[in-house]
């Protein structure tokens, strides 16, 4: 077992054995600044940030209790909520425009594309002030860590997975696959619970957008196989390999003979989540946080009803890899050094102190009385090592609605990080390899890879040298 995997899993176990928070805490009063200098007679700072789309509606509660509290602490500043949601197509035009917020969201495949483009500040210094920099859990924040620069701070990561409508197969009286499974075992499965003339699907494998190319990265990586290599300063893409021809047949299979894919396979992200939660579909490929989630909470499922699971191995005995991904905070680059300093406060504001603790207890409370359940991400900002797992851990255990990983799943989870350089122009490309596979019967696998390689190198890798 490798060290990144040992690290993972331990990270996993015991953040979730500890149940995860949001926002924890060592102490009520340890801040990384003297906040009482700030009074309402200091220079004026006003900083835009990220805010929560509208069907995320607990969340919203909980970024405006956090922007009170903050302009309490700092009444010298003004918090103006964005509207805006990361999107790498937009990026530019924001940052030329002078309107992306100080403060925005992105994802871990974004970390050297935005530093590179000069669309991130270099908060080295902001990090290396702050008191809880060691804290910080490394399979994340390294993402963002590009040249011995810090160029974000993270929030949330996850190791994808499979998550199965467990009342589904209950109800078709098919067993539930160990959860040390393979491709054999997710076949067979999707073969027992697709009804396609009921507009029943096996598995919804995500087929728009670049989450088609995403879903599929999965099983390239479970197959062995990897997005590029970076070698004498240059990019080389490798997805066209024996592991990705092996991959994309599997896909084939599903899709062709297998026949256990949607006739409509044409879905998003969401449209994927809502056949699982539908019952249109047995199972779906997703960072298992959002799903549960929405299941839950919005389509009035019970945890018992349904089940996270690692990706499968190719055979029995490998690795259960998933891509590794997570969510992250980024700071305006053209933002003043006060704003991105107040900015950089915001983002860490609740981090590792009682309040956001409290914070994060109050909308537990709060979940409960509207009888919903709290989904925790699969990995958290914070090392489980840190001083406050065990409030964590005593404050999560008052609670009968947190929603608890199986241990069997954190166990076998293997993620893998994703591409570091144009690793959504890679998604988009492999979008339109998964649709031609899906569309075309003859289409042959090593085919339409080889093709989707030559293209990424020539548009986008044969551009790059790497320092």
């Amino acid at each position: 077992m490798d060290k990144r995997r040992v690290i993972l899993v331990t990270s996993i176990i015991i953040c979730i054995s500890a149940l995860m928070l949001t926002a924890c805490s060592r102490s009520s009063s340890i801040t990384t600044d003297d906040a009482s200098k700030y009074s309402a007679e200091s220079a004026k700072v006003t900083i835009s940030i990220y805010y929560p789309p509208p069907d995320q509606i607990e969340k919203r509660a909980l970024e405006d209790d956090k922007i009170k509290r903050f302009v309490a602490q700092y009444p010298n500043v003004e918090v103006v909520k964005s509207d805006w949601q990361y999107d790498p197509n937009q990026i530019g035009i924001k940052m030329g425009a002078n309107e992306a917020p100080t403060l925005f969201n992105t994802y871990a495949t974004e970390g050297r594309f935005l530093a590179d483009k000069g669309w991130a500040a270099d908060i080295t210094s902001l990090f290396h002030d702050y008191a809880f920099k060691d804290q910080m859990n490394p399979i994340l924040q390294e993402q963002f860590i590009i040249g011995g620069k810090v160029y974000g701070t993270a929030q949330q990561g996850y190791v994808t997975g499979t998550i199965i409508n467990k009342s589904l197969l209950v109800h078709k009286k098919i067993a539930m696959p160990r959860f040390d499974w393979t491709w054999d075992d997710m076949l067979a499965t999707a073969q027992a619970a697709a009804e396609p003339a009921k507009g029943i699907s096996g598995i919804a494998l995500m087929g728009k957008g670049n989450e088609a190319g995403w879903n599929w990265t999965n099983f390239l990586f479970g197959a062995g196989g990897d997005i590029q290599k970076a070698d004498d300063g240059k990019i080389t893409a490798v997805f066209h390999s024996e592991a990705g021809i092996k991959a994309l047949t599997f896909y084939q299979h599903l899709a062709w003979e297998a026949k256990v894919i949607p006739k409509d396979w044409a879905l998003g992200w969401g449209d994927a989540i809502g056949a699982l939660i539908q019952g249109r579909t047995a199972m779906i490929i997703s960072g298992p946080d959002g799903p549960i989630d929405q299941a839950l909470n919005q389509g009035k499922m019970k945890p018992e009803d349904i089940v996270v699971y690692p990706m499968p191995a190719v055979e029995q005995g490998g690795k259960h890899i998933g891509v590794l991904g997570g969510d992250f905070l980024v700071i305006n680059p053209k933002a003043t050094s006060e704003e991105q300093k107040m900015a950089f406060r915001y983002a860490t504001f609740d981090y590792f102190t009682d309040k956001g603790l409290l914070s994060i207890e109050a909308s537990i409370q709060q979940r409960q009385k509207d009888q919903k359940y709290f989904v925790p991400p699969v990995i958290e900002y914070f090392t489980p090592d840190s001083a406050y797992a065990e409030k964590v851990k005593a404050i999560y255990e008052k609670y009968d609605n947190v929603y608890q990983y199986p241990p069997e799943t954190l166990e076998l989870m293997d993620g893998k990080l994703e591409a570091q350089f144009n690793t959504q122009e890679y998604y988009a490309t492999m979008a339109g390899v998964v649709q031609d596979i899906f569309s075309r019967e003859d289409a042959d696998p090593k085919t339409v890879l080889v093709a989707a390689a030559q293209l990424v190198q020539v548009r986008f890798y044969n551009q790059m040298t790497v320092k």
